[in-house]
């Protein structure tokens, strides 16, 4: 074979057409500035997927702070409702005393500590004999028999108070329903 011959030896090129060694191959080559404008707007892309994923970033970190902080109210309520309960019962035993500076003292007490606890954040779970039991709202204790008809399946006493700090329950009352 001759050298020109070996020259005109057709090859595969990548698209998969045959052309010969003395063919120019068309590739289209990006210039600089088509270069730059692809890494820009790649580099655009990762700025606003950063951005985007730090912005979620701050809303995440802000909300768990503040769950953070309802947590730590939260705690700091739960152990003063065993208080509050023991003075409950207290105040219903010194409001039958017929000394009038005792009761107007603790009555006023009572109220402090009530409306602390209820600009904390505090509220009372109403729930009443009669009511219509609702396990997502109360917990039953006992069933007794109903001493009516009209009170089967509905809550007969209200054992200890239930509280809820914003939406959450905290603590669900306790009540004995009637079968």
């Amino acid at each position: 074979m001759s050298q020109d011959t070996t020259e005109n030896i057709e090859k595969e090129n990548v698209q998969g057409e045959h052309v010969s060694e003395n063919q120019e191959i068309a590739q289209p080559e990006k210039t600089l500035e088509e270069q730059l404008q692809e890494q820009l707007s790649e580099e655009k892309d990762r700025f606003l997927r950063l951005f985007a994923e730090f912005e979620n970033y701050k809303k995440r970190t802000s909300k768990e702070r503040i769950d953070l902080f309802k947590t730590a109210n939260q705690e700091v309520l739960q152990a003063m409702l065993p208080v509050l309960d023991d003075f409950d019962r207290a105040w219903a035993q010194i409001s039958k005393s017929e000394d009038e500076a005792l009761v107007t003292g603790v009555q006023l007490i009572h109220d402090k500590l009530k409306s602390t606890l209820i600009s904390k954040g505090l509220e009372e779970v109403e729930v009443k004999a009669g009511d219509a039991f609702d396990a997502d709202f109360a917990e039953a204790i006992t069933q007794i028999p109903a001493p009516n008809d009209k009170l089967k399946g509905k809550i007969v006493d209200v054992i200890e108070k239930g509280y809820k700090l914003g939406d959450k329950i905290i603590r669900f009352p306790k009540v004995v329903i009637g079968q």
